[in-house]
C-alpha cells in the first residue's frame, strides 16, 4: 500500500468509541538506528520485553526505496502505543518521516496513543525545524524540488508529533538513561493497565472541544488546577470529560473517573463509596474500607498529597458532594488536575476553579454528520433525504442527544415516515428541550412500553436490569422485550455492570410526562418521586386512585410518622419506597395490588397481621426490625 492511500475507516473513530482491534503488540518503536541502534534502542527494547511489554522494533530503515511494506503498516495500526524516538539524525532519513507520516495518521483516525521520546534533542528543534532538523528539511528541500507537498507534509508531522505529551532525556532525573527507560516503563506499563473509557458511538466533534479543553488544564504547568465543564444536559459534558480522561490519564501517577457524583451521593452511604472509588482506582486496589465520611477525607489528602493525579467528578450538583471528595487542592500532589462537570456554573465561581469551560451545541456541519451516522449509518445522507435531513438537524438545534435520539428514531424509516415526524416536530415549540425529546416516547408501539420508560424514570435509574425486570414482569409489562425496544429507541441504556441507565434529560422527559395535566397537583399524578410532593401527599391524604407509584426516603434517624389512612384512596398503588418511614394505624388500607415494596428501616418486629400483599413479587426490607416476617404466616 502506497503512502498517502490510507484506508478510511466506515465509522468515526474515538479513544473508545468502538471496540479495540485485536492488537498485534503492545508497542511500535520507530527511531533512527544510526543514532540509537546500538545504545538506547537495545537498552528501551529490552526493558520493554522484561516488563511483558510486546514490541515491534522497527529496524528496517535500512532497506531501499521510500514506501512503507505492508507488515510494517500492519505493525503500525496493530500496536496499542506508537514510540517515536526523535534523535539528532531522526529527519535525514525519508523513511523515518513517512513511518511517521503514517503513526500520525493512525493517531488521527484510529485515535492511537502517540508518545515521543526527545533524545537529546530540543523538543522546539523538532517542532520548529531548527537546529540538526533545520540541515535535514533543507537538504530535503533540495532533493524534492518539485514534490514540495511530500516535504510540507513531513514538517507538518514533525511538528505536531513534537507538541504531543512525552519524555524529554535532558529535562528528566538529570539526564540518567538508566533511570529515564525505567520512567518510560513504568508510564508504559500504567497506561497499558488502564481501560479506556467509552466515549460515544459516534464522536463527532469530540476532537475540537478537547482541544479547546486542554487551554483551561494547562498541563504543562506543575500547579495544582481546578477546572468546570460547564452546559446543559444533553449537551456533551460528559463525553468530553471521558475523551479528555483517555488522552490524558497516562501522564499521571493515577487517576479516577467518578461518574454520576449526583446519583451515588443520594445513595446509602453514598459519599463513603465515592471515597472509596477514588481511592481504589488512584492505588490500584480493592481492598479500601472506609469508615466514615471524615475518616474518608483524611484518608484522601494522607495518600494522595503527594500524587500527581487526574481527577473528573461527573455530574455534580451540590457543594457537599465535593467536601468529602476533592475540596481542596492541596489534598492532591504538584502536577494534579481535577475536572467538575455540572449545570451549576455558581456552584463553580463557589469552588473558585481556575478555569471554566462552557461547552456550546454543535455547529452546523458537525450536527449534520452527526445526524447522519445516526439517521443512515454513513457521514452523509442518501440523496433523497438531504433536505428532510437538513430540516431535522435545524430542529435539534445543535443539541447531541437530540441529534442522536431523532437521527435513531428516524433510521431506515420511508420518505413519508419522515415528513410525518416532520410535520408532528412542528406542533412542539423550539425552545422546550424535553419536548423535543417527546417525540421518541411518543412512537412507543404500546401502553406497556410507556409505562415500564415512566415507572424506570421516576424509580428505577442505577438499578439492576434483572431486579427491575421481575418487578414490570409481576405489573404484566412484559419487561425483557419492552426493555430491548427502549433501548433501541435510545431512551435507555444498559451499562457493562448490568445498571439502568438514562439521561437526565430524558428522565426529565418522562417524569413531565407524568405531570402532564396536573402539574401542581401530585395526587393525581401515576407517579410521586419527589420528597416533597409524597410528603405532602401522606401528610394531608391528597393521595388520589390515579397513583400507581410513590417513593419517600427519610433519613435513617427520622421520627417522623404518618397515618396508614392516606393510603385508602390509592388502590391502584403498584410501586412503594418508604425508606425509614413509620406508619401508624391500620395497614390494611395499603393497596393489594402491590408488587415492589422497598421498605428500608421498617420499624415493626412482625409485618402487620392485616397487610395481605397477594399481588408482591419483589420485597426490600433491608435494615428493618424485623424479626420474622409473619408472627402467624399468612402464605
Amino acid at each position: 500500500m502506497a503512502v498517502g492511500t490510507l484506508r478510511t475507516p466506515e465509522v468515526p473513530f474515538s479513544a473508545s468509541s468502538a471496540p479495540h482491534p485485536n492488537w498485534i503488540y503492545d508497542v511500535f518503536l520507530s527511531f533512527r538506528g544510526k543514532d540509537t541502534r546500538k545504545n538506547f534502542i537495545d537498552h528501551l527494547e529490552f526493558a520493554l520485553r522484561d516488563a511483558g511489554i510486546n514490541t515491534f522494533r522497527d529496524d528496517n530503515e535500512l532497506r531501499r526505496g521510500e514506501d512503507l511494506a505492508s507488515e510494517l503498516l500492519r505493525a503500525i495500526q496493530g500496536s496499542r502505543i506508537c514510540i517515536i524516538v526523535f534523535s539528532k539524525n531522526y529527519a535525514t532519513s525519508r523513511w523515518c518521516l513517512e513511518e511517521l507520516v503514517e503513526i500520525m495518521e493512525c493517531r488521527r483516525t484510529m485515535r492511537k496513543l502517540v508518545l515521543p521520546i526527545f533524545y537529546h534533542v530540543d523538543p522546539s528543534d523538532v517542532r520548529n525545524q531548527t537546529g540538526s532538523f533545520e540541515e535535514a528539511s533543507t537538504k530535503h528541500e533540495e532533493h524534492y524540488l518539485l514534490d514540495m507537498d511530500k516535504v510540507l507534509r513531513w514538517r507538518r508531522v514533525l511538528y505536531e508529533a513534537a507538541n504531543l505529551s512525552g519524555w524529554d532525556l535532558r529535562n528528566t532525573v538529570n539526564g540518567h538513561e538508566a533511570k529515564f527507560i525505567r520512567k518510560i516503563i513504568e508510564d508504559i506499563s500504567r497506561e497499558l493497565n488502564n481501560t479506556h473509557l467509552f466515549i460515544a458511538r459516534y464522536p463527532i466533534g469530540v476532537d475540537s472541544r478537547v482541544q479547546d479543553m486542554t487551554f483551561c488544564l494547562n498541563f504543562g504547568a506543575d500547579d495544582i488546577r481546578m477546572v468546570g465543564i460547564l452546559g446543559m444536559g444533553g449537551i456533551g459534558k460528559t463525553t468530553i470529560a471521558k475523551a479528555i480522561y483517555n488522552q490524558f490519564f497516562w501522564g499521571f501517577e493515577g487517576g479516577s473517573f467518578l461518574a454520576n457524583v449526583r446519583e451515588t451521593f443520594m445513595e446509602p452511604r453514598g459519599q463513603v463509596r465515592l471515597q472509596e472509588q477514588l481511592l481504589s482506582d488512584i492505588l490500584k486496589t480493592s481492598k479500601i474500607k472506609i469508615s466514615s465520611v471524615d475518616r474518608g477525607i483524611s484518608m484522601i489528602k494522607e495518600r494522595l498529597c503527594n500524587k500527581a493525579v487526574l481527577v473528573i467528578l461527573d455530574d455534580v450538583d451540590q457543594m457537599e458532594q465535593l467536601n468529602a471528595i476533592a475540596r481542596r487542592r492541596d489534598w492532591f500532589g504538584p502536577r494534579s488536575r481535577i475536572i467538575i462537570t455540572t449545570r451549576d456554573e455558581h456552584l463553580l465561581k463557589e469552588l473558585e476553579v481556575d478555569g471554566i469551560y462552557t461547552i456550546t451545541t454543535m455547529n452546523d456541519d458537525e450536527s449534520f454528520e452527526l445526524f447522519s451516522w445516526y439517521a443512515f449509518r454513513n457521514s452523509y445522507p442518501t440523496e433523497d433525504y438531504i433536505g428532510l435531513s437538513r430540516s431535522v438537524v435545524a430542529y435539534c438545534g445543535g443539541l447531541p442527544l437530540a441529534l442522536e435520539v431523532l437521527g435513531s428514531f428516524l433510521f431506515s424509516r420511508s420518505i413519508p415516515e419522515w415528513k410525518s415526524a416532520l410535520d408532528k416536530l412542528k406542533m412542539i415549540p423550539h425552545d422546550q428541550i424535553q419536548k423535543k425529546l417527546r417525540i421518541s416516547f411518543d412512537a412507543l408501539s404500546d401502553n406497556t412500553e410507556k409505562d415500564i420508560f415512566l415507572d424506570i424514570a421516576c424509580f428505577f435509574i442505577g438499578m439492576d436490569k434483572n431486579y427491575v425486570v421481575q418487578i414490570l414482569d409481576g405489573c404484566g409489562f412484559f419487561a425483557e422485550i419492552g426493555i430491548s425496544v427502549l433501548i433501541q429507541q435510545c431512551l435507555l441504556k444498559v451499562s457493562k455492570t448490568s445498571e439502568l441507565m438514562m439521561h437526565d434529560l430524558l428522565r426529565d422527559m418522562g417524569r413531565e410526562i407524568v405531570r402532564g395535566k396536573y402539574p401542581n397537583e401530585p395526587g393525581k399524578w401515576s407517579r410521586v418521586w419527589l420528597h416533597e410532593n409524597a410528603f405532602d401527599i401522606l401528610t394531608k391524604n391528597k393521595g388520589t386512585e390515579t397513583v400507581e407509584g410513590l417513593t419517600l426516603k427519610l433519613p435513617s434517624l427520622s421520627k417522623i410518622n404518618f397515618n396508614s389512612s392516606a393510603f385508602i384512596k390509592m388502590q391502584r398503588l403498584r410501586l412503594l419506597q418508604l425508606d425509614h418511614v413509620q406508619l401508624t394505624g391500620d395497614n390494611k388500607y395499603l393497596s393489594k395490588e402491590l408488587r415492589w415494596l422497598h421498605w428500608h428501616g421498617f420499624p415493626l418486629k412482625f409485618m402487620p397481621k392485616e397487610f395481605y400483599p397477594i399481588s408482591l413479587v419483589v420485597i426490600d426490607l433491608q435494615y428493618s426490625n424485623l424479626r420474622r416476617v409473619w408472627e402467624i404466616p399468612k402464605v
